[in-house]
């Protein structure tokens, strides 16, 4: 099972960046996905989830109206649109898998981890 999360970088405040999470080794459509940050020197944090199906995706308030999260079943792949970025947003960003249906805001709940992806954003 591997979980490769990508498209991180640099990018100045107000700008946009697209994240995604390949998952292979296992179906991706039976896991619910979900997507957590963590800065220097502050704890793994919950940004969003999706269903194994794609509705009804879920978010942090810190990311409600700015980021969007979606899944691509056939491509086995998850996605993280952001948009409006702040220097607050900037972290590794994390994608997480979860066998079954409904995802979770609590990381402990996931099975499988990404490497992580940087995401910087200046001032």
């Amino acid at each position: 099972v591997q979980l490769q999360a990508s498209g991180g970088g640099l990018v100045q405040a107000g700008g946009s960046l697209r994240l995604s999470c390949a998952l292979s080794g296992l179906t991706f459509s039976n896991y619910a996905m979900g997507w957590f940050r963590q800065a220097p020197g502050k704890e793994r944090e919950f940004v969003g989830h999706i269903n194994w199906s794609g509705s009804s995706p879920y978010y942090a308030d810190s990311a409600k109206g700015r980021f969007t999260i979606s899944r691509d079943n056939a491509k086995n792949t998850m996605y993280l649109q952001m948009n409006s970025l702040k220097p607050e947003d900037t972290a590794v960003y994390y994608c997480a898998s979860r066998l079954g249906q409904v995802p979770y805001t609590t990381f402990h709940e996931y099975h499988y981890w990404g490497q992580g992806t940087q995401v910087t954003v200046s001032s």
